[in-house]
């Protein structure tokens, strides 16, 4: 009766580990997009955190490229203030081999209102791209300085 439970215990356990280890087809490449989603910031208000970064931080400092394909709105999830007239918006998108980003700026004299838009880069369409989260960061210029004005996402 003992080996009988025991062997019984067995196979359950072994059962237990492989739950959710099985697929039935192909397993999905990640979004590196999906990293926005569960992001430190308030977007119920469209704001996101300040960040106070050194450069050893920043993550992969993107060029602002306005030839990507297939460009989509992407949130970021932080700013920081680089110097008066910039600021840099911290995020996360694709390697910066084959995805590239840009921002328009809206400014009030309360607000930096930032569109960020994230895509494919147009040398990268014959490229075998690997789908990597990459944390990323854009210099965006301002007209005039920041000063106590609240950088949000557009």
């Amino acid at each position: 009766m003992r080996v009988l439970t025991l062997a019984v215990l067995a196979c359950l356990a072994v059962a237990g580990c492989s739950v959710g280890a099985q697929t039935t087809g192909p397993v999905a490449a990640p979004n590196p997009m999906a990293a926005n989603e569960a992001s430190p910031a308030d977007w119920s208000l469209g704001t996101p955190v300040p960040d106070e970064v050194d450069d050893s931080e920043m993550g992969t400092e993107f060029d602002s490229r306005t030839d990507i394909v297939g460009a989509a709105a992407t949130m970021f999830e932080s700013w920081s203030e680089v110097d008066d007239h910039t600021v840099a918006v911290h995020f996360v998108t694709g390697t910066p081999e084959c995805y590239g980003a840009y921002a328009t700026v809206e400014e009030t004299d309360t607000t930096v209102i930032v569109t960020l838009r994230t895509g494919a880069l147009p040398e990268a369409a014959d490229k075998m791209c690997i789908l990597v989260a990459v944390f990323g960061s854009l210099d965006v210029p301002l007209s005039r300085p920041l000063g106590d004005r609240h950088v949000i996402n557009g």
